[in-house]
């Protein structure tokens, strides 16, 4: 089995003029192996009633891929590996991936936002291989 480090790091990002909001990744290093499942968390404060919060993955070609969102007034989504713990009273969400694969290899943002289409506030996770 191949071992899996994740290193955490906290990037506070504001892409707009908004300054009440604010997404925060803290968590400590982790080992994973491939085939079992990491979660990653992420912390968010927003005085806004609707919103979106999105994951994207960065790959180590510098390419961003999305990976899953959640609608503020929706329930917590999942897409075939990829599940979120969506807690709106605790501003909290977290990503879930299952039976890790090598291709998870990644940094993964967590990005807070107000329209489907505008990123407002992002933080991030890197995962790699060791």
């Amino acid at each position: 089995l191949i071992p899996w480090m994740l290193w955490v790091f906290m990037v506070s990002i504001c892409l707009g003029s908004i300054v009440a909001q604010k997404v925060t990744q803290v968590q400590p290093a982790i080992s994973r192996q491939e085939r079992m499942a990491v979660t990653l968390n992420c912390l968010y404060e927003t005085s806004e009633a609707d919103y979106y919060i999105f994951w994207y993955k960065q790959l180590p070609s510098g390419e961003i891929i999305f990976v899953i969102h959640q609608g503020s007034s929706m329930p917590s989504s999942k897409d075939g590996r990829y599940s979120l713990d969506f807690q709106k009273k605790d501003k909290s969400i977290s990503l879930t991936i299952s039976a890790l694969e090598l291709e998870d290899s990644a940094k993964y943002f967590c990005a807070l936002t107000f329209t489907e289409q505008d990123w407002v506030f992002l933080s991030g996770v890197a995962m790699m291989i060791t």
